[in-house]
């Protein structure tokens, strides 16, 4: 069974989050910091809100954080955020030999299901699982036990397609398969990405059977 992360690995969407915090901190005279970047760029929304509230001593509440973040990102992921490179070639190819394909994500539900619809991907997958209906982050190591519990297989008959370093790490030590994919957003983590990945790749396209 295949399992794929939607942000920055089949969507170039990871750029949308940085112009988000920008603009948001922005807005009440902020700029985001490395530590800022790193800590949400890895956390699931409620949690990423409750950060962003306590490090910045904002006034809002978590639920108005995430409100004004939702109001950002809609329109692109509605209307602008590109497939990445191969991905729906790639998906393609996968049905096409029967390999059963499944979505696993952080991405806010109402945002992925807009990028879904947007480019026709979720015939696709048989199921979609949120990291945030989970309750678990995916660097969190109940994360993929969790995924497993709820397929019913077993991490050995699994691949993950994977960005975030973190989240591979955490998938390899479950014992399932990881794919490294290249996305901008860790480009100064790719030594990391290779070294928790069984393969890395810089394009789905690779992949891909190649044509004589």
């Amino acid at each position: 069974m295949y399992l794929f992360d939607l942000d920055g690995t089949l969507i170039d969407s990871n750029g949308v989050w940085v112009e988000v915090d920008r603009v948001f901190l922005s807005r009440r005279g902020f700029t985001a910091t490395p530590e800022y970047c790193h800590t949400v760029g890895h956390s699931i929304f409620p949690v990423a809100a409750q950060y962003t509230k306590d490090y910045y001593h904002l006034e809002e509440s978590p639920q108005e954080i995430m409100d004004e973040w939702t109001a950002l990102a809609g329109d692109a992921y509605s209307h602008h955020v590109p497939l990445k490179e191969g991905a729906r070639e790639f998906l393609e190819y996968s049905r096409d030999r029967g390999e059963p394909m499944v979505l696993t994500t952080a991405c806010v539900p109402q945002m992925c299901k807009a990028a879904l619809e947007r480019h026709n991907l979720t015939p696709f997958f048989s199921s979609i699982l949120f990291a945030q209906e989970l309750g678990v982050e995916k660097r969190d190591p109940r994360y993929f036990q969790a995924v497993l519990t709820h397929l019913g297989v077993r991490a050995e008959d699994c691949t993950l397609f994977e960005d975030s370093p973190g989240a591979c790490r955490t998938a390899k030590e479950a014992g399932i398969r990881v794919v490294g994919v290249y996305d901008p957003f860790y480009a100064d983590y790719q030594e990391e990405l290779r070294a928790v990945s069984h393969r890395y790749i810089r394009s789905f396209m690779e992949l891909l059977p190649k044509s004589n």
